[in-house]
């Protein structure tokens, strides 16, 4: 079962102006999206959420952990995989994780629309 497309304009002004709430909201959908498509079933959404809520640097972790499945995610539709996990993480560090959003909302939506 493969995602939802989201525009990435879109996604980044409803984080902003939410301040930041449509970015949890947009976590655990990756998260649960993911976990469907790779069929993960040790890969939990409301854990991952709750996990990256009370324990800030494990935003880090989740940001390196859906970086490397969506590598995986490319391989299984045949799309050449970038592993962009240690840049993400370093946008993210620098307080760019917005950038981090939008680069992984854009692999995805290629990994959706491909047939």
């Amino acid at each position: 079962m493969k995602g939802e497309t989201r525009g990435i304009p879109v996604t980044i002004i409803l984080t902003l102006v939410t301040c930041g709430i449509y970015g949890l909201f947009w976590h655990y959908w990756v998260t649960r999206e993911l976990r469907d498509f790779l069929d993960k079933r040790d890969l939990n959404p409301g854990v991952e959420l709750l996990m990256s809520i009370l324990c800030f640097p494990y935003c880090f972790y989740w940001i390196y952990k859906v970086s490397r499945l969506v590598m995986e995610s490319q391989e299984r539709v045949g799309i050449r995989a970038e592993d962009r996990s240690v840049l993400n993480i370093i946008l993210a560090v620098f307080g760019l994780a917005i950038v981090s959003m939008a680069i992984i909302q854009n692999d995805l939506n290629e990994i959706w629309e491909r047939p």
